[in-house]
């Protein structure tokens, strides 16, 4: 623990394993602590700015829509689809600049899945708008045109326009028409979703969960995406055992069988291990914020009311007491610790820290 003055706010980082546990835990004294730019760029009917009971309900309608068996088996035959087609587009360009390349091709899978949007000349625009909006979220919380946060909330209004302009069209048309959604984006499934009242998420709600997950899937997408494979490129021995995991579920499939499907990706339990362990190196979300509603004693040490917390989840990932040689690059680290969930509960899979 050390403290600092991060965000305008004075702060107190947090790096060991334990305290980050506590602190996490600890809902009577701390609440979710975000900087400024990041809240009012994300929005305030996200996640990051609601209360706690808000949070959960907005978790429990979107948990489906979003993550769903039936909402990610709709949405694979077009991932599977691009990502071979962009994979072909490379070849032929003989070099690539291969993290920005990842970002378009994750930007264009988000496009189509929030929105069933194929567009490309939409795409390119607002992925340049979007790339406007994250340069801001973990910057100053400065106005001032020439700042990244001046330049993002820009960036938020015009995909906030767009978002509202798609909603708006398909509000009327289901108006007008009396027609039931047929694209069955994201879109659609969130404006269907009510809770146990009848209440439905408003406008703003779906437009800050999409802008939300927007910024979550694609940089973490693209980001770890590229480390798996520079993982892979280095590690030949793991390459192989992943590549024969692939060969088997392939030489396995049905004759008939065309792209893949959710029970082909659940055998993937090595490729899985992979994701983990590329994830626990170099994950892209190093650290979240908390802020203490009271004052509080930790380690020894008052933390006084609305000072920040600083929780450093790369340390954590890196400690040696729970991962000796934690700077290696190995997947079987997770063996026995892998647990796939029932077909009924979909694709998602649960994985717990190595002993």
């Amino acid at each position: 623990m050390y403290k600092a003055f991060m965000f305008g706010s004075p702060t107190i980082m947090v790096t060991a394993p334990e305290l980050c546990k506590q602190i996490l835990m600890d809902d009577d004294h701390f609440v979710p602590g975000w900087p400024k730019a990041t809240n009012e760029l994300v929005g305030k009917k996200s996640f990051l700015g609601i209360s706690v009971e808000e949070h959960k309900r907005l978790r429990r309608l979107t948990a489906s829509p979003i993550n769903g068996h039936e909402a990610l088996c709709s949405y694979l035959q077009f991932i599977e689809n691009t990502v071979a087609l962009t994979l072909e587009s490379w070849a032929s360009k003989g070099s690539i600049e291969f993290l920005t390349e990842l970002r378009r091709l994750t930007f264009r899978i988000i496009m189509k899945i929030f929105l069933c949007s194929e567009d490309e000349i939409l795409i390119k625009s607002l992925e340049r708008v979007y790339t406007d909006l994250n340069y801001g979220m973990r910057a100053m919380a400065i106005d001032i045109p020439g700042f990244a946060y001046h330049r993002a909330l820009k960036a938020r209004r015009t995909l906030v326009a767009v978002l509202q302009s798609a909603l708006d069209e398909r509000k009327a048309m289901r108006r007008t028409y009396n027609l039931t959604p047929t694209k069955n984006d994201m879109m659609d499934r969130l404006m269907e979703v009510e809770d146990a009242n009848g209440r439905k998420l408003c406008d703003e709600e779906i437009i800050d969960v999409l802008i939300m997950y927007l910024n979550a899937g694609h940089e973490s997408s693209g980001h770890i995406t590229m480390w798996a494979t520079v993982f892979l490129q280095e590690h030949p021995d793991v390459f192989e055992k992943a590549k024969f995991e692939q060969d088997e579920i392939l030489r396995t499939r049905p004759p008939m069988q065309k792209g893949l499907t959710m029970k082909e990706i659940r055998k993937m339990e090595f490729l899985s291990k992979v994701i983990d362990e590329t994830l626990r190196i170099v994950n892209i979300s190093f650290v979240s914020f908390r802020q203490a509603t009271k004052d509080i004693y930790l380690n020894g040490y008052l933390i006084p009311k609305g000072w920040k917390v600083q929780l450093w989840y790369r340390n954590v990932n890196l400690d040696p007491q729970s991962y000796p040689e934690p700077k290696k690059f190995n997947p079987s680290r997770w063996d026995e610790v892998f647990f796939p969930l029932e077909e009924e509960a979909g694709c998602a899979r649960a994985t717990i820290l190595p002993s």
